[in-house]
């Protein structure tokens, strides 16, 4: 049965100054332009300049009936209320029609976009299926309606819509706007089941908060995974009851001497949830057996000589391993996975297992095999960086490759037997490379990084001889040695995480360079409207001068704005 709408029946005056304040935008407002402009390019754009849509003061979001749809829906009128102050309430309906509002429409039968994505990635009933991601976005004069097959497919369309606003939607408070949608129909669907971005926690803490704003940015771009790197030589940040010195003597430092930090379980299952709320993801790093030395300091016993190390704060890599020849050590993994598996929903699981300079040969894959068998027994996916490649093959396994030389015969051999890529180039997705030489922050071991050396590859064909099929889609990690605020974070990830999101999301029919910086500028005026920091690459043109709104002062009233 469908509910009624949040609002009361008869509008307030502060309804009604809203609503004259709209047919007034409505008659003296320029059109808005017929370009159906968004990043990541959607696969089919239809236009239609005769249908353009004015989200009316009135308007309401009717959404299927289903808790998914309408946590949906919510999200969309959370998005919309603070720049225009509209009430929006959200209702639900058996058959959701517009009504010169916005519909958003579960339909299993809809077959948008591409054909499913099906593979045993181990994980029991874990299927990747882009289809089930596409979504359809149709904009009249008399309502706007968002048609997919799940709720991730509607939280895609949102997505799209947001984009399709004035850059002012992106106001914490209310505006005097045009809020105009350019008519037409976007059909849309990705063109990989992955697609993330890593967030290294390790070599200097973010506080819960942070990371919140980092799932904002991915939610954005159409991204579905954040992989959280929680361990690292510098610090431990994740709580893990059964070994309590990780965080209370291992989560205490960070690069360059700073107080460090760690997430309480609370604090991780926060992230996690606020993550599936956006239909992101979570994948949890326990990087072993090497970039271990906050664990030995708090366990010395892992360690081959069991003589606690000092705690480290420098940058180095490759030193410091735990004992894979002692059955602690394998106490100790099987404690540690177990917890942060029992915390993380998603399916993947990530190991590490780079830089372990001083495990080598048969030794090394020993241990990976054994870790490998601990993750399948705790019914997870195991993923690790490619050095993992050697390893025997387990059902499911993923590796992700962070090489600069598309030439890589060892991680070719591992696909051969099974094992699917994320693909994750160090000179092309690395953000925490520099753009150019005079970036204050980051580093440049992999080259430099403008945006469009982040555009211009083929995450399908980046890896020699490695069948497109074998390519589960792409991620951008953000390693932070030198960075230490979310300012920092923000400066590295935009403008090039877009460009990422739009390799893992686009047909590679869509790629073009001139058309992406196009629309990639106008992003610019979203994020400085929504208090974002960025970079302002001279490859992009930046509008010079955006047009800042005027702020609106609502009328007072007996009654709070929803």
């Amino acid at each position: 049965m469908a509910r009624a709408p949040l609002s009361p029946e008869e509008p307030d005056a502060a309804t009604l100054a809203r609503a004259a304040e709209q047919t007034a935008g409505t008659l003296l407002a320029p059109a808005a332009p017929h370009r159906l402009a968004v990043v990541p390019a959607p696969q089919q754009v239809q236009p239609d300049p005769t249908a353009d849509w004015v989200l009316p003061a009135d308007a309401v979001i009717v959404s299927s009936a289903d808790p998914a749809a309408l946590a949906v829906a919510e999200q969309l009128a959370q998005l919309l209320r603070p720049a225009t102050g509209y009430p929006l309430p959200v209702t639900d309906a058996t058959t959701p029609e517009p009504a010169g509002g916005i519909a958003l429409v579960l339909d299993d039968s809809a077959g948008l976009g591409a054909e499913s994505y099906s593979a045993d990635l181990g994980a029991e009933g874990y299927r990747l299926d882009i289809g089930a991601e596409g979504y359809r976005l149709d904009i009249a004069t008399d309502g706007v309606r968002v048609t997919a097959a799940t709720a991730a497919g509607l939280f895609y369309g949102v997505q799209t819509l947001r984009q399709l606003l004035p850059a002012a939607i992106e106001s914490p408070s209310p505006v005097t706007e045009r809020w105009a949608l350019p008519g037409g129909a976007i059909t849309d669907a990705p063109r990989f089941p992955y697609r993330g971005a890593m967030l290294d926690v390790a070599r200097h803490f973010f506080a819960v908060e942070d990371v919140l704003r980092v799932v904002d940015h991915l939610a954005r771009y159409k991204l579905n995974h954040l992989h959280l790197h929680l361990t690292d030589d510098q610090g431990w940040r994740i709580a893990v009851d059964s070994w309590p010195k990780l965080t209370t003597v291992g989560g205490t430092t960070e690069v360059g001497g700073g107080p460090g930090g760690h997430y309480t379980k609370a604090d991780y299952q926060r992230i996690v949830s606020y993550a599936a709320a956006h239909h992101i993801t979570v994948v949890p790093e326990i990087d072993l057996p090497g970039h271990t030395n906050s664990a030995l300091v708090a366990y010395p016993e892992l360690a081959p000589d069991k003589i606690a190390p000092p705690p480290y704060t420098g940058t180095e890599v490759g030193f410091s391993y735990v004992d894979p020849a002692d059955e602690r050590t394998y106490d100790f993994v099987a404690d540690v996975l177990g917890e942060v598996a029992a915390l993380t929903p998603g399916p993947l699981l990530h190991i590490g297992g780079d830089e372990a300079f001083k495990v080598k040969g048969e030794v090394y894959t020993g241990f990976v095999e054994r870790v490998q068998r601990i993750v399948a027994d705790l019914g997870k996916t195991v993923v690790g960086w490619h050095q993992l490649a050697p390893a025997a093959h387990l059902d499911g396994r993923v590796l992700q490759w962070w090489g600069t030389n598309g030439e890589d015969p060892t991680t070719v051999d591992a696909v051969r037997r099974g094992a699917r890529l994320i693909v994750s180039p160090g000179n092309h997705a690395y953000l925490d490379m520099k753009y150019a030489p005079d970036t204050p922050i980051g580093h440049d071991w992999a080259g430099l990084i403008d945006v469009r050396k982040a555009y211009d590859w083929d995450p399908g064909t980046h890896v020699a001889d490695v069948p497109a099929e074998a390519v589960l889609g792409v991620e951008a990690p953000l390693w932070t040695e030198s960075v230490t605020s979310l300012a920092d974070i923000e400066l590295l990830l935009l403008p090039r995480l877009p460009a990422i999101a739009e390799l893992g999301w686009s047909t590679r029919a869509t790629h073009n360079w001139a058309d992406f910086r196009d629309r990639l500028a106008g992003q610019g005026p979203r994020w400085t409207t929504a208090g974002i920091t960025f970079h302002r690459a001279p490859e992009i043109p930046w509008p010079t001068a955006p047009t800042i709104p005027t702020q609106r002062n609502m009328p007072q009233t007996d009654t709070a704005t929803p």
